[in-house]
């Protein structure tokens, strides 16, 4: 596995972390309120978190999204790494946009206004995918 990320990657790495980081941190101070309103939106596609208290998956969460943003910025830590990580992130992201009603419009991929912030985060998803296809074709040529 590669040690460092190429230069060319770099960039959407740091964009990435940038949102990413800033979530997580923003997390961390949640009140209560939103502790619940974000547990909430997470329970109704992914059920089995029903039995994570709200402050405690906020918690976890914004941990999770200031160590991944962290990774993406850190460029010792290899982009197959990253990419892998940054992937399954989105497409978290991207199956709250799917099973959430009301994220998008009847019958079809397009979404509504509630769901416009969570569907722009397929820009996520492209990015790791991105990642890890170019390093899983390198470690192919070599």
């Amino acid at each position: 596995m590669r040690i460092f990320a190429r230069l060319h990657q770099m960039p959407p790495r740091l964009s990435a972390a940038a949102v990413i980081l800033n979530s997580g941190l923003g997390k961390a101070a949640a009140d209560e309120e939103t502790a619940a309103h974000l547990h909430g939106m997470a329970t109704t596609p992914y059920p089995f978190l029903r039995c994570v208290k709200p402050a405690t998956f906020v918690r976890l969460m914004s941990k999770g999204e200031i160590a991944l943003g962290a990774a993406l910025l850190a460029p010792f830590v290899p982009s197959l790494l990253a990419g892998a990580a940054l992937t399954g992130f989105a497409a978290g992201l991207l199956g709250l946009y799917l099973r959430t009603p009301g994220m998008r419009e009847e019958g079809g991929l397009r979404p509504t206004q509630q769901g416009l912030g969570v569907a722009k985060d397929v820009w996520l998803l492209g990015i790791g995918l991105g990642l890890v296809v170019e390093e899983l074709r390198e470690r192919r040529q070599h």
